[in-house]
């Protein structure tokens, strides 16, 4: 890994990641899923590349398209990754041309495939509201696989964002529409369970995210209020004024993100 990572401010990390995807280091161009995940992302794998500096290996739990572990690649950690399905099959241009070691993996039910005291961070974002059953046997997974010192991260949606707020004073409901994720949804089974991992079936509260680290044995835990703007050049920036009104008042905001030591 590169010492010059460890002096990287936040805002270095940010136009280094936007000059790699100009340069299409990232991700194709001309893939119009990936490029939305990443200028909705860009913000949150800024703020965790920044976090997780000096820690030279590091898995993604729920890695799915690959994007944050490309953008650790580019920085120079030694990346792995487990998911729930094979993402080298969905996304061959990030798992198969780069060195990073994925894993198929149920983490809501599964031991992570890893020994203890592996992992210098363990990042999972935007997993746990995916899940059916309870998130602590993964949290207390993840802190066995981190070496003493190591740094968790987690980050979630805000269930009492702003756009939630008004989705319930406006007769809505916060997470997916009830008829097809509900009312139709159809179980995966695995080892005599049944999961829904395609919907939202829990969002978190910042005191809620914080007692689920705690309850998993964490200290130093941090739980903050993300930014959930999506990055737009030139004068399609001027669609991003409403997110940046709601974002001023950090409480209102879409996502949380919590770091976390063993």
């Amino acid at each position: 890994m590169n010492d010059m990572v460890h002096t990287l401010t936040r805002q270095e990390i940010f136009r280094r990641m936007l000059a790699w995807r100009r340069e299409g280091k990232l991700y194709d161009l001309a893939n119009p899923v990936q490029d939305e995940v990443f200028t909705g992302c860009v913000d949150r794998f800024a703020d965790i590349a920044f976090r997780l500096r000096g820690c030279r290996k590091v898995l993604d739990v729920g890695s799915g398209h690959g994007l944050l572990l490309a953008v650790l690649d580019e920085l120079g950690h030694e990346c792995y990754g487990v998911d729930f399905t094979d993402q080298t099959e969905h996304y061959p241009e990030i798992y198969r041309n780069r060195p990073i070691h994925f894993q198929v993996s149920n983490a809501e039910v599964d031991p992570l495939p890893f020994a203890d005291d592996t992992f210098d961070a363990v990042t999972c974002c935007q997993v746990l509201e995916h899940f059916t059953h309870s998130h602590l046997p993964l949290m207390r997974d993840i802190r066995r696989v981190l070496r003493p010192g190591g740094i968790a991260e987690v980050d979630v949606p805000n269930a009492v964002s702003f756009r939630n707020r008004s989705r319930m004073l406006r007769g809505k409901h916060i997470t997916n529409e009830y008829e097809p994720h509900f009312l139709r949804a159809e179980p995966i089974l695995y080892k005599g369970m049944s999961f829904y991992p395609v919907r939202h079936n829990r969002e978190f509260t910042a005191a809620e995210l914080r007692l689920l680290f705690e309850a998993a044995g964490f200290r130093n835990i941090r739980v903050s209020y993300l930014k959930g703007r999506r990055y737009r050049e030139g004068a399609r920036r001027f669609l991003s004024a409403g997110t940046m009104l709601r974002d001023a008042v950090p409480s209102l905001r879409k996502f949380l993100i919590a770091f976390a030591e063993k």
